[in-house]
């Protein structure tokens, strides 16, 4: 009995920590399209496994469940595919259509489930469904694979557009590969393995995951070469867009090293982009863009209070944006913003 309750616990708990972590993958900003498609992909695996853990401690479970966990399994590979897809055309211009795609499929989905329900086509679905869908899980894993291995080396553009990297894609497509492994051999094992792999895998890819956000930096040997102009603009851009288009800036808590992982590149050679192309180092490049936002912000919201226009420009404090609003402008953002009514007065 107790060994009964520790395999519902680790199996349940992976479904449940599963769903958790495709919304925080949704929360997460910036959510790009590959993190989306990541989200749905780990939601399909977690309704997958969530049913399974149900027929196994309860076999008598309506037939409902069953259809829901079978139409989510089709999806694992249909999310996979996305999800790969995604990562290699991080701007979007190959791959528009995609979610159009994958929502076309879930109507037609539930309209055959409609039209040929569980309860009344057992054997269908028992069968030839289940089949379908595993050969359809398994051609998209080797579709997945093909595209992974024949991808291109990203370049400093794509892999600032792009927060997940090549290990991150090699390490969902092989967890997939896994999962899908053990529900195919669940006939020589036991229906349970499938959950108990998916739990596996969540809970080791999480683990690798902090491991390499506690491990020590590496030190890039960038001191002694100078970016490529032309990685060196398209770096830029990335930057660009990050700061103020998606408004990083506004983090208070943002430092070189948050900002480089967000950029996907090492934090020596977004320290070596600042100082070589805007002459500048981290800490004044933060603090103009701050500024230069407060000011925007003082121009357009005359009623706002300094703790407000501080608050949304980034500033830990009022007094910090004092201060550094002085130091750069020569005067206080009370004074400037005066100063700038009276030139529009007299214009």
């Amino acid at each position: 009995m107790p060994a009964s309750y520790l395999l519902f616990f680790f199996a349940g708990l992976g479904t449940f920590n599963g769903v958790a972590l495709s919304v925080y993958l949704l929360w997460r900003q910036p959510v790009r399209p590959a993190q989306c498609w990541l989200a749905a992909l780990v939601l399909m695996l977690s309704l997958r496994t969530g049913k399974s853990v149900l027929f196994y401690f309860w076999p008598d479970i309506t037939k409902l469940v069953l259809q829901v966990g079978l139409t989510a399994c089709f999806f694992i590979g249909v999310c996979l595919i996305g999800f790969v897809r995604a990562w290699l055309d991080p701007d979007g211009r190959q791959t528009r259509r995609d979610p159009a795609i994958a929502l076309g499929l879930l109507v037609l989905s539930i309209g055959l489930g409609v039209a040929y329900p569980y309860t009344e086509h057992v054997r269908l679905w028992a069968g030839p469904v289940w089949f379908s869908i595993q050969a359809v899980w398994l051609a998209c894993i080797l579709a997945s694979t093909g595209l992974f291995l024949r991808a291109p080396r990203p370049t400093p553009s794509t892999r600032a557009a792009n927060t997940l990297t090549r290990a991150h894609l090699a390490t969902v497509i092989a967890g997939v590969a896994v999962i899908w492994l053990a529900y195919a051999t669940a006939g020589l094992t036991s229906y349970i393995v499938g959950a108990l792999s998916f739990s596996l895998v969540l809970y080791l890819s999480i683990a690798v995951l902090l491991a390499r956000r506690t491990a020590p930096p590496v030190a890039e040997p960038y001191r002694d070469r100078r970016i490529a102009p032309a990685d060196a603009e398209a770096a830029l851009r990335a930057l660009d867009a990050l700061m103020v288009s998606e408004g990083a800036y506004k983090d208070p808590q943002l430092t070189l090293a948050r900002l480089a992982r967000r950029l996907n590149m090492p934090q020596a050679r977004l320290s070596q982009l600042l100082n070589d192309n805007l002459k500048t180092a981290f800490k004044p490049y933060l603090a103009r863009i701050r500024v230069e936002a407060a000011k925007q912000l003082l121009r357009e919201q005359a009623g706002a209070s300094m703790d407000d226009v501080a608050e949304a420009s980034g500033f830990l404090s009022a007094s910090s944006f004092h201060r550094t609003f002085n130091k750069l402008e020569g005067t206080t953002p009370a004074a400037w913003r005066k100063a700038q009514f009276r030139v529009e007065a007299v214009s």
